[in-house]
């Protein structure tokens, strides 16, 4: 790589002035929790640990905390067992063309730059150096079910546009994909569609692009995906429209495609504990008692990230259940993962989830 490449340093400069770097900094001791909350305070999106002489050993992002919590972790442990080792640096004679490259071909959004000791002196992130784009990806929104749960105010109003934090929860989640630069978006609608049209119209003044495709029929969680086939085209999301949650949909994105993903599912934890002591037995011996033990599943969180070649699995204009379709993927040996949501999240089924998540909007959405 040649620092001195002519105009595109002329265009792009040199590194010379870099982002700082003092609210990321991280030690190999630190906990998961902590590192967790050290990414999160921050909008860079990553945490550099460093040495005593605050040289570079390691980093840590997002998608390091959400493998540590799939392979059952805790969050108490140390990061030893889980931050990068080997991270892609750059230093003070590599133009922002040169890193700009680097994040390209390895995929990554932040470079941290060093002087020839390795020691840290700031880093680069990939938003700085291009203009964010939007993105070409779809997003359908399922908002066609009854609400039945939420009766009565659903009667008169499709569960979707009830109002959490003073605007209808479809309208918190287009502005969160909005947020993430994905602003082209069908509605699969069908109960009081006509409301959410009117609302909604062609999603201009929203600062997004809105499609409806209209179920005539219950289709299921994935059957309406089939009536959209030649609209999906690439990798696209789908979700369902009562959930409210502030996961970053583009983090979800590029983990999918970094894992060479068919079909990705976002999950959640989700513990249960037995109210009695439990007895192992083998045959009539008694082993050992656990009083009131946790039991740790992790159960779908009602948003997909998916490409186009699953739709062949997708039955024309039937019922078809997003489960099923990720039986098909596994049963085909498509790669199919999942995508640890450990953000605010939410699913608004019933009364009482309406209330919680009216009182916890403020503090959680900032759209």
């Amino acid at each position: 790589m040649n620092p001195d490449n002519g105009g595109l340093n002329t265009l792009f400069g040199k590194v010379d002035k870099m982002v700082s770097v003092d609210d990321i900094i991280v030690k190999s001791t630190s906990s998961i929790t902590d590192v967790i909350r050290t990414i999160d305070s921050s909008s860079k999106q990553i945490a550099l640990v460093v040495d005593e002489n605050k040289r570079i050993i390691g980093t840590v992002c997002d998608g390091d905390i959400r493998s540590s919590i799939l392979n059952n972790i805790s969050l108490d442990n140390s990061i030893e067992d889980i931050f990068n080792r080997n991270p892609i640096v750059a230093n003070m004679t590599h133009s922002k063309e040169d890193i700009l490259n680097i994040c390209i071909r390895e995929k990554i959004h932040q470079v941290p730059i060093v002087d020839e000791n390795n020691r840290l002196l700031g880093i680069e992130i990939l938003d700085d150096l291009i203009s964010k784009k939007k993105k070409n990806n779809k997003v359908v929104l399922m908002v066609g079910g009854l609400g039945t749960r939420l009766r009565p105010l659903t009667e008169n109003m499709p569960k979707p546009m009830l109002k959490v934090g003073n605007k209808p929860i479809l309208e918190t989640i287009i502005l969160n994909f909005k947020k993430h630069g994905f602003i082209n978006i069908i509605l699969s609608v069908s109960y009081k569609s006509e409301i959410i049209e009117e609302y909604f119209g062609d999603g201009s003044k929203f600062g997004v692009n809105i499609e409806f495709v209209h179920e005539d029929k219950r289709m299921g969680t994935a059957g309406a995906l089939g009536l959209m086939k030649e609209k999906l085209n690439e990798p696209f999301f789908v979700m369902n429209g009562d959930l409210l949650t502030n996961i970053n949909f583009e983090h979800m994105m590029e983990f999918h495609l970094s894992k060479n993903s068919v079909a990705t599912m976002g999950v959640r934890e989700y513990d249960f504990q037995v109210p009695y002591g439990v007895v192992n037995l083998e045959q009539e011996n008694i082993t050992s008692i656990e009083e009131k033990p946790i039991q740790r599943f992790f159960v779908s969180a009602g948003v997909y990230v998916l490409n186009q070649e699953v739709l062949d699995f997708i039955p024309q204009n039937d019922f078809f259940d997003m489960p099923k379709l990720f039986e098909k993927t596994i049963d085909a040996q498509m790669k199919t993962i999942s995508f640890p949501i450990r953000e605010y999240w939410i699913d608004i089924g019933r009364l009482e989830e309406f209330e919680k998540a009216n009182k916890e909007y403020q503090s959680c959405f900032n759209v």
